[in-house]
């Protein structure tokens, strides 16, 4: 029985192992294609109707997400965790109205920041085409890492620990 178990545990971690590459290698190359141009975060109008204010020195997190998207309410938390250390803009794209988008926010316990993405427009601009996807740009607002897809809490926070060394 001893032996079974070990077994199972070697395969799950196998099969584990192989699908974080396989998952890293078709984030990279979805990444390929995103806009990489510097933006304008004054631009960013937020559900409260107010600019977003950076603190100054530290990394910005941009995570796009959808209201529709199972994965984005699985990241949910990891942006949230991440948006009490650091600067996190979330734009939520072709979510419904701001209204639609608090109630959903209310409902999976999150307050991070959010931009109503309700025609598409920054998804377009930056060529998003997969949600979730997640940009982090270092101090200088220079972009360091782009990720699509799932991304866990420590992953997020390495990379932004990382963003910062360079």
């Amino acid at each position: 029985m001893k032996s079974k178990f070990k077994k199972l545990v070697k395969e799950i971690l196998k099969l584990s192992i192989i699908l974080i590459i396989t998952m890293n290698i078709i984030s990279y190359f979805k990444s390929t294609q995103l806009n990489k141009e510097n933006l304008a975060i004054n631009e960013f109008k937020l559900l409260e109707n107010s600019k977003y204010t950076i603190k100054d020195n530290k990394p910005l997190v941009i995570h796009f997400w959808a209201t529709w998207c199972p994965i984005c309410k699985i990241e949910a938390f990891n942006i949230q965790k991440l948006s009490k250390d650091y600067n996190v803009i979330t734009i939520a794209a072709q979510s419904g109205t701001n209204e639609d988008i608090k109630k959903y926010m209310k409902e999976n316990n999150v307050d991070f920041k959010v931009v109503n993405d309700k025609d598409g427009y920054y998804s377009k601009k930056f060529n998003i085409e997969v949600f979730p996807t997640t940009l982090i740009y270092n101090d200088k607002k220079v972009l360091k890492f782009s990720e699509v897809g799932y991304t866990s809490t420590l992953g997020l926070y390495l990379r932004v620990w990382y963003s910062k060394l360079f």
